[in-house]
């Protein structure tokens, strides 16, 4: 972000850091900021502190930014996992069985209940204390001491513990919905997609991610949006449950990492599309887009290597020089009067804002950005339905090509270790065996052969027998 040419100046943020719950001194950076623009600005904030944070303001700068209305701490209270879960019990939003225990001993009994292991997660995870031993946002809890151990520590995590039955993960099991919206949760351009790999394995960013409609994501997504009455742009996260529902997990009040998966044919989108409404300008109606694939280049390769083999590319255009949430490119109407974006949020440095450039090409640079309004007279770059959108991390977060890195050589140096030692590659393996009947892999069983009586118990961990209830995900591992 801090090398993209669309960047034109960066303004410090509060010199205490970005305090959501003293917002005061954030209202004194942006007024400062304000007056070194010398005119009315857009206003985005690309992470949830700084949404939380800038809603908590914005009364008091509506002279200044153009800032998208969220009434009521609308921000904190979809940031809430405790307020989420009420607000989609209210509204027929499926999402996961939820308990919020209100002693050590509910949330034993609670954890029990669910079937371990089950999901621990922090109501509001922006109040955790940086440094704290053991308390992240969310944990797998696996035994029904370690959830009491964990309520315990609620004073120290200032907020509530939620417990939530866990969904297993899977191939085809985590989706997400990005959208923009004018007032009233008027969708001005959305979108539903898969995350194909992840980083984290299973659990992290979008690695690689495709668009992809799917009717209940997206009715889900748009009766929460139009309820809240949202205005701005939101980033959701879905997981499929054993009986094919998508249970919405999580709510992010702005731009998601991998937002420019979510770009129609002609450039547009819902960083883009959400500029042009503030600034009182038409946002064409999308035209194109599902197929697009997202990929960020070092993650993918890092899960692919960690995590399985790297999705295979379908026939599509490569859209370069526009990498990830690193460029988006806004296009004025008519004579609108041109407004410059600022973008608020930690993903730019600790409470810094951004105000782009208005000429120059994206670059690979950076994890997030604003909306550039082009020059009218610039057309925008077409493009064709299905592209590839690309990013590289390594510029802002060199610990994943760390990681990379490392993973390379650990199997590398693992690999020699064993062979030197004389055992097979495949010789420390059968403590952890994927189980995949030929029922499940689509085959016809073998015949026994006619020396080995059916009846004979198995000698290898791949010819034991599999029962019935086993599952038949890839990823699904049995432990001799």
């Amino acid at each position: 972000m801090g090398r993209s040419r669309y960047l034109r100046a960066v303004h410090a943020g509060p010199a205490g850091g970005l305090d959501p719950e003293a917002p005061e001194a954030l209202l004194d950076c942006l007024t400062g900021v304000s007056e070194r623009i010398g005119r009315q600005a857009v206003l985005i904030a690309m992470d949830d502190l700084s949404a939380i944070a800038v809603s908590r303001v914005a009364p008091m700068l509506h002279e200044r930014f153009r800032i998208p209305h969220q009434p009521d701490n609308l921000p904190a209270r979809v940031a809430d996992k405790a307020e989420l879960s009420r607000l989609c019990s209210r509204w027929d939003v499926p999402h996961p069985e939820t308990v919020i225990p209100a002693s050590g001993a509910e949330a034993a009994e609670a954890a029990w209940r669910l079937g371990l292991p089950v999901v621990a997660k922090w109501s509001r995870p922006w109040l955790l204390p940086s440094g704290a031993d053991g308390l992240r946002s969310t944990t797998l809890v696996h035994t029904a001491a370690e959830a009491r151990r964990l309520y315990e520590r609620s004073a120290e995590a200032g907020s509530r513990l939620l417990l939530q039955r866990f969904l297993p993960a899977g191939p085809d099991t985590d989706w997400f919905f990005h959208g923009a919206f004018a007032r009233g949760g008027r969708p001005l351009l959305a979108g539903s997609g898969r995350k194909e790999l992840s980083w984290p394995v299973r659990t992290g960013l979008t690695a690689v991610g495709r668009w992809l409609p799917d009717p209940a994501v997206e009715a889900a997504a748009l009766r929460l949006a139009e309820r809240l009455g949202y205005q701005g742009i939101l980033d959701l996260d879905f997981r499929r449950d054993e009986q094919g529902c998508f249970r919405l997990v999580d709510f992010n009040p702005r731009p998601g990492a991998q937002f420019r998966l979510f770009t129609d044919t002609a450039g547009l989108d819902v960083v883009q599309a959400m500029y042009l409404d503030l600034t009182g300008q038409r946002v064409p109606r999308p035209s194109g887009g599902p197929g697009r694939v997202f990929v960020a280049e070092n993650y993918a390769l890092l899960a692919a290597v960690r995590g399985g083999a790297l999705p295979r590319r379908r026939a599509a255009e490569h859209v370069v020089g526009s990498a990830g949430p690193a460029a988006a490119a806004g296009r004025p109407d008519g004579d609108a009067e041109q407004v410059p974006p600022v973008v608020a949020g930690r993903r730019t440095g600790p409470g810094r804002a951004t105000e782009p450039e208005p000429e120059g090409r994206p670059d690979h640079q950076g994890a997030a950005a604003g909306a550039q309004p082009a020059p009218a007279d610039r057309p925008v770059r077409p493009g064709r339905g299905g592209g590839v959108e690309t990013a590289w991390f390594a510029a802002d977060d060199l610990l994943p090509f760390l990681a990379m890195l490392g993973a390379f050589l650990g199997r590398g140096a693992g690999k020699g270790v064993r062979v030197l030692r004389g055992v097979p590659a495949q010789g420390r393996r059968t403590a952890r065996a994927v189980v995949r009947t030929p029922r499940q892999r689509g085959e016809q069983p073998a015949a026994a052969p006619p020396s080995a009586p059916a009846s004979a118990p198995a000698s290898g961990s791949a010819s034991r027998p599999v029962p019935p209830e086993a599952s038949a995900e890839p990823d699904e591992l049995v432990t001799r």
